[in-house]
């Protein structure tokens, strides 16, 4: 009786063990298997910040990034294209006079019939050959700078070249800050301009209209309306300064506003196809870049050619 509870027991034994041993077993290959799962989320969150990344180094901003400093001095990445671009208009210009000689070749006649259809389009606002030749490089060196900012931010591959995670170029005029600058240089040029050709006290009187209230008490006798007229024309002059600040924003704007939706658009449609669909919209914004550069120059020429008349009275 001993003996077979003792065989008992040595059973009861061996079976806790066995079931001991495999509880073992199932506790190891869990926590082997959470180890692999814990593995596999690390990888996916992992890929996922550096598709995030990826993401972020091709987003478009409305804001120029800086590329490196200069001291205190942010160099952009708008600011380097349009450094590319001055550099391409020197260079054009160096091989333009190399070639430059009195049996034009087919490049410089080329060249000819381009300068000789500014100028006859330029006539058709200033009507004046003299006036036209007098601004034709300040118009024409605008024309050329805005161009070739415009179709630098269409080269394909340009964008995607970075530095540090920054993108080196992007098109200068899809920057505020360029747009801003050329709206300014623009207007603050054509100022100078009237005051060269009309006079400072003359263009003075154009924003400040002192003669017109100077010329009540003398003319009242003959004419009583000036008591009325001239006060309404010394408000309009105050006006025109306002006009002036306007010009700025609109050229400007108008020419961020444009530029930089295409490049958005041309990367959106990349995004989603990137072989084949992309080009027509290319194609379409190198006609816009052309058209915008065309509009600024000629809108820059039309208020050197209002500045330079003189305000009639």
């Amino acid at each position: 009786m001993s003996q077979e509870t003792n065989n008992n027991q040595d059973i009861d034994h061996a079976s806790v063990a066995d079931h001991t041993n495999e509880t073992e077993t199932l506790h190891a290959e869990g926590l082997e298997q959470g180890r692999k799962a814990e593995d596999i989320i690390n990888e996916d969150a992992h890929g996922t910040s550096h598709e995030g990344e990826a993401h972020d180094e091709h987003e478009h901003t409305l804001y120029a990034e800086t590329v490196f400093n200069i001291g205190d001095f942010n160099v952009t990445n708008s600011l380097l294209t349009s450094w590319v671009a001055v550099f391409l208009i020197i260079i054009l210009s160096l091989t333009i006079r190399a070639k430059n000689s009195r049996i034009p070749g087919v490049f410089q006649s080329f060249l000819e019939i381009i300068i000789n259809g500014a100028l006859d389009m330029m006539d058709l606002v200033t009507n004046d050959r003299a006036k036209s030749k007098k601004v034709f490089p300040i118009i024409f060196g605008i024309f050329l700078f805005v161009l070739i900012n415009n179709w630098l931010g269409l080269v394909p591959g340009l964008g995607s070249i970075t530095y540090d995670g920054t993108a080196i170029f992007r098109g200068a005029t899809a920057d505020l800050n360029t747009t801003l600058a050329l709206g300014l240089f623009s207007i603050v040029s054509a100022n100078i301009f009237g005051i060269m050709v009309v006079g400072g006290w003359n263009y003075f009187n154009k924003f400040v209209n002192i003669k017109a209230l100077i010329e009540i008490p003398g003319k009242i006798k003959e004419d009583w309306t000036v008591i009325i007229i001239n006060p309404i024309m010394f408000f309009v002059g105050l006006l025109e300064i306002i006009g002036e600040f306007a010009k700025v924003a609109s050229l400007s704007f108008r020419l961020f506003g444009n530029i930089f939706a295409g490049e958005v658009l041309i990367a959106s449609i990349a995004a989603l196809i990137a072989f084949g669909v992309p080009l027509p919209f290319m194609f379409l914004e190198v006609i816009v870049g052309i058209i915008q550069a065309l509009i600024i120059s000629i809108l820059t020429l039309v208020y050197y050619t209002i500045a330079s008349t003189e305000h009639a009275h």
